[in-house]
This record gives C-alpha cells, structure tokens and sequence, in this order.
C-alpha cells in the first residue's frame, strides 16, 4: 500500500513539475543573495558561481555546476545538480539527477531521481520515485521507496528499501544489509555483493516468526520506511501549496495575514474546531436523518486537515517575503518558493522529539483557525 502511494504521489509531482515548467518557462530569472546565501527563481536557470552559504532555488530547469557553502534546497521541473554541495540536498523534481559530492545527507524524491556515477554522497540518502536510481557511492545507509528500485554503487551501511521492483547491478557493493519488500523478486546481478545479508520482509500487515523473533530489526526499519513516506508526503504537501497559491492566490494572502495579525485567535479557533468538529460528526451518527450529514462533516473534516497544514506553511512563507523582499511578495513564483521552504523546514523540525510535533500541531491549529476566520469573513452577511 505504501509503495503504491509513494508511486502515486512522485507521479503527482512529476506532472505538477512538468507544467510548472512550461508555464515558467518565459518568466525571467530572479536572485536575490542574503549574506553568503542565494535565492534564485525563474523559469530556466543555470548556476555556475560557487555560493558560499546555502541555495535555495526553485524554477521549470536548474543546471547547478557551481559549489554551495552550504545546503541546497531546490524544487522544480528538471534539476541537474553537477557541482559540490557542502552539506546537505533537499530535493524534488520531476527529473532530478545528481552528479556531484554531497558532505552530509541527501533527500530527493521525483518522477524519476538518480544519483549518477559521479556522486558521492558523505552521509545517508532517502530517495523516492517512480524510478530511482544509485549509482554513485553512498557512504552512509539508504532508505528508498518507489516503483523501481535500482542500486548500482557502493553503499557503506545498510540498505532498506520499499517497491515494486527492487534490483542490484553489477556495481552494487552494499556494506551493511539490505532488508527488502516488494512484490516482485529480487533481481541481483552475481556480480552484486551484499556482505551483511540479504532480508525479504514480510508485507506490513504480516506477521510470523521472523517479525516476532526479531522485533528491534522491525522497529528500526518501520522507522526508515516512515521517514522515506514522510519525505514523499511532504513533497505532496508541496504539490498541494503550489495548486492553491495558484487557484486562489488573493485568498490565501488574506489568510497569511490573518494568522500573522491574529495568531492567538487563529489557534483558539483551530483547537476548537479540532476538538468540537469529531464530536458534532458523532452527534449526527446517533441518528438515522443525520448519518449523511455525518459523513459528509467528517470527509470535509479530514481533507480540511492537510489543507489547514498547507495553510500555515504558506503564511510562514509570505511573512518571510513581507519582511524580506516586500516588493516581491505577491509574485506567485517566489510565494511557491518560500512556501516550499516551510515546509521543508516543518518536516525537519518534526524529526526533532517533542519540539517537531508541538510546531506541526500549532502550525495545524493556526492554519485551520485562519482558514476559518477568512472564510467566516468572506460569508454573506458578515460583519
């Protein structure tokens, strides 16, 4: 099931990525440097000064063949990075190809995402794709998810991977084990060498000896698998962003602002819808006229969600465009960027114990609340 969502949702991005390319594709490029950091949007963009602090960037095609100081987030349709990156990748793309040394960790997901030959990457990759593919060296563990899974490079620590196909070429030289679940066969070159062994899991809803004699093993990889999801929903929720900011770009402004002149009431109002919206659905169940109404309050209720999550990452967004370059905050390209930059940010602080979920809950409280009050305000007769 997982497997196919992640399918599902790298398909989603890669076609959202592929039309924001073509409908970015004659808009001129825009950079503004902040310190040692760049933020560059547009609809082709091609990089070769080095950048001594962190990248940020999002547009139709990036060709990055400089060095960055420091992180590099970018999202957009086609991205080749070339070049070195000091420290970390954030990635997603509907094509994404990496070329280059990485000195920590790697994140990227897309229709189609690769590590090419040239890679190296210092720490651990996550990777998630219809097609992904590692062909370069890794020297930390990988966690991948997708359709097709492709290892063809060293890897220096364990492997574990969730797909539909999973396959080792020639020049897999996997250190530590790969644990594996896919519905289909392994397909292992001989030439491939796993020295810690090799592990079919069990479906996720499987049981059985192994699953009972080994619960740490399960534990961690739940745990790999989890992060590799959460990587792959936070690029939906991307995808969500940039199909909202575009639909209703004026509305969304309003409620950015909403929840920055009145945060305290966005995030009573959100815990209280939280909390009374479940127990009013249940209400209308206890009789049979209201078991529609029911149902329809809790589809709304649960898809307002995500949206409510979105919301906030967009306010968070525009707030640091307001401050930061007030003259560009209405433009939907940057509006796109900075949103996804929150987001990315939110998803690595909801790694961090208690301080990562406290931020995604008040960051859900105050987006529903916000959402709520534009739209009370938007309601025919509304003072």
């Amino acid at each position: 099931m997982w497997t196919r969502l992640a399918c599902a949702l790298c398909c989603l991005l890669a076609a959202t990525l592929s039309i924001a390319e073509d409908t970015m594709q004659r808009r001129d490029v825009s950079a503004r440097r902040s310190g040692g950091d760049l933020f560059i949007g547009g609809g082709s963009i091609t990089l070769s000064e080095p950048v001594s602090g962190d990248l940020i960037a999002a547009g139709g095609s990036m060709d990055i063949d400089a060095a960055v100081g420091g992180d590099a987030i970018m999202i957009g349709g086609k991205v080749r990075i070339g070049g070195d990156v000091a420290r970390s990748v954030y990635a997603a793309a509907g094509q994404l190809s990496i070329n280059g040394k990485v000195g920590h960790n790697v994140r990227m997901a897309g229709g189609q995402a690769e590590l090419g030959p040239k890679s190296e990457v210092a720490g651990n990759v996550s990777i998630g794709g219809g097609q992904a593919r590692l062909h370069g060296t890794v020297r930390g563990h990988v966690q991948a998810a997708g359709g097709r899974v492709l290892i063809d490079g060293p890897v220096g620590g364990d492997v574990v991977a969730s797909s539909g196909q999973v396959e080792l070429g020639p020049n897999a030289r996997i250190a530590g084990k790969l644990r594996y679940r896919s519905s289909e066969p392994l397909q292992r070159d001989p030439a491939a060498q796993v020295t810690g062994g090799v592990e079919a899991l069990k479906p996720a809803l499987g049981g059985g000896r192994d699953a009972a004699s080994a619960p740490a093993e399960r534990h961690e990889t739940a745990r790999a698998a989890g992060r590799s999801i959460g990587w792959v929903w936070t690029l939906g929720l991307m995808v969500l962003a940039g199909v909202l900011l575009a639909a209703l770009p004026g509305f969304y402004a309003h409620v950015a602002r909403t929840l920055r002149e009145r945060p305290g009431l966005s995030l009573a109002l959100g815990f209280a819808l939280l909390v009374c919206t479940p127990v009013a659905a249940l209400l209308m169940f206890i009789t049979l006229v209201g078991i529609p109404l029911g149902l329809f309050t809790t589809a709304m209720y649960l898809a307002l969600l995500p949206v409510a999550y979105v919301s906030a990452a967009i306010a968070l967004g525009d707030g640091v465009l307001t401050r930061w370059q007030p003259e560009r905050a209405s433009g939907l390209r940057w509006r796109l960027l900075a949103t996804a930059v929150a987001l990315a940010l939110l998803a690595l602080l909801g790694g961090v114990p208690w301080l990562g979920g406290l931020v995604a809950f008040a960051a859900l409280l105050g987006g529903l609340g916000a959402l709520m009050l534009q739209l009370r305000r938007l309601a025919p007769g509304a003072g």
